[in-house]
């Protein structure tokens, strides 16, 4: 927002002369004068939280994405499940957001570990923030929630997925995202003093606050549950269980590719900001248009990659696999989208895809089973984007995006020292120490419970027809054999 202009009449009056109607006249120039500035703040609070809900709306269109995709990547027989899955992530995740993650987020003020205010948006809106402000972070918390879900898909009983979703939206998330994005939090870029390591971390959009929580979230369900039925035959050998739907999952793809837009440039907040002097062509504006270039650069560095890549690897040309790797480039480049230049995003995308590869050749090893590899691609990317923030991240980018301290840590390969980088490997271990505690016990809890994991017999029969009243489609399987459920498609 602009400084509001001010007019005083006392020195306006002495400018006028000495007429006798000199202060009257001074006062009312100046009162019309008041109106026109109001009007032009007014007019900058509407147009920052347009753009703000623009890309709330923008991030919400992501979980139509997450549910293609993830409905492409599984086989047929569990396309219902996966689907609604998402659909209550985010109306879970709705009502949980609502009532306590975002006081526990963003309540204000606060301790550097949790917030304790704002609890069902008490006191809404307020100076700090409006209702814009918080739809915009529950796009975000449901985001983490819909990642879990693809890494436990197919075998996971339907409470479990009420359960750890309310849990994770209501509190394992909004407590992660307190200590990277709160004014109050511990790491925090944006602590007025005590900042760690004189830098706080640099997670701009959360390669850390949501892909990692989503991803070691995952991980965790999936290595409790254990590999799907038939997923390593009897010599522990990986077998391959394709999803039923490639258009599907292109279609997710693009989708999510056009939520990033949202979800990366959309995390300054505002737009309607200068970067120096008033009358400018450069400022916040600029800054977002550069987001969203880092942000296409490396998920188009990451597909390309990928391609070429598996291309030498397994000797074909598979959608599948350049899809995951263009997503998570993406998910490597959201911490540091805003800090960056545009070619330090394409060694960021290059190097993404490798990690996605090497994760999954890790994941065959160690037998686990994750439908969407969201797991690796999330929590291995996103781990890769941190580190790559604290080496590439550009000294007049982080001044202009974090401004109020002079002489702030910036990438460690152009000059800016190492205390970047060990606030963002704090980051990482925090995360990884939290979420495994928080989300490992109730996935072990669940367990011992016998509450996650469906039996063998309803996972080989499919849970669109044992847990949702029938199949999706009438569909082939690979036997040929015909299977048809109460809802059908032609």
């Amino acid at each position: 927002m602009a400084t509001p202009l001010v007019c005083s009449a006392a020195n306006l009056s002495s400018l006028l002369g000495g007429a006798a109607n000199a202060t009257a006249a001074a006062e009312y120039i100046c009162s019309q004068f008041e109106a026109v500035s109001n009007q032009f703040s007014d007019t900058g609070y509407a147009i920052d939280n347009t753009y703000l809900l623009f890309s709330a709306y923008l991030v919400f269109v992501m979980q139509l994405g997450f549910a293609m995709l993830c409905a492409g990547s599984v086989r047929a027989k569990n396309t219902m499940n996966i689907m609604l899955t998402n659909v209550l992530d985010a109306a879970t995740g709705g009502l949980f957001y609502y009532l306590f993650g975002f006081a526990f987020a963003f309540g204000y003020p606060s301790n550097g570990f949790i917030g304790r205010h704002y609890f069902g948006l008490e006191t809404f809106p307020s100076p700090s923030f409006d209702y814009t402000y918080f739809l915009y972070q529950w796009a975000f918390a449901i985001a983490a929630a819909g990642i879990t879900s693809g890494s436990i898909a197919e075998r996971t009983q339907f409470v479990a997925y009420l359960i750890y979703s309310s849990f994770l939206t209501g509190l394992v998330y909004p407590i992660v995202s307190h200590w990277f994005w709160s004014s109050d939090g511990w790491a925090s870029p944006a602590r007025a003093d005590n900042l760690l390591f004189e830098s706080g971390v640099i997670d701009f959009a959360g390669s850390g606050v949501v892909h990692m929580v989503g991803g070691i979230a995952g991980l965790w369900g999936a290595i409790i549950e254990g590999p799907r039925v038939g997923k390593f035959d009897h010599n522990d050998r990986p077998v391959t269980m394709r999803g039923h739907s490639g258009t599907l999952v292109v279609l997710g793809t693009f989708l999510l590719w056009f939520g990033w837009y949202g979800f990366n440039p959309g995390s300054f907040l505002n737009i309607l900001k200068t970067y120096g002097r008033t009358g400018s062509y450069y400022g916040q504006w600029s800054a977002i248009g550069r987001t969203a270039i880092t942000t296409t650069l490396a998920g188009c560095s990451a597909a390309l990659t990928t391609l070429f890549g598996k291309r030498l690897i397994a000797g074909h040309w598979n959608v599948t696999d350049v899809c995951n790797g263009l997503l998570g480039g993406f998910a490597a480049i959201t911490g540091g989208c805003s800090v960056v230049d545009p070619w330090a995003a394409i060694i960021c995308g290059f190097v993404a895809a490798w990690v996605l590869i090497g994760c999954n050749k890790l994941a065959e090893k160690f037998k686990y089973d994750d439908p969407l590899e969201a797991a690796q691609l999330h929590g291995g990317c996103g781990a890769w984007g941190i580190i790559f923030t604290a080496l590439f991240a550009h000294e007049a980018y982080v001044n202009e995006v974090y401004p109020g301290k002079k002489g702030r840590p910036y990438g460690l390969l152009l000059g800016g020292g190492g205390k970047l980088l060990a606030a963002h490997i704090i980051q990482i271990l925090v995360i990884t120490g939290w979420v495994s505690v928080t989300m490992g016990s109730l996935f072990w809890l669940l367990n011992k419970l016998q509450l996650l994991r469906i039996s063998a017999e309803e996972e080989m029969a499919g849970m669109d027809l044992t847990s949702h009243g029938g199949l999706a489609y009438a569909y082939n399987d690979e036997d040929g054999s015909t299977h048809k459920g109460g809802f059908m498609m032609a």
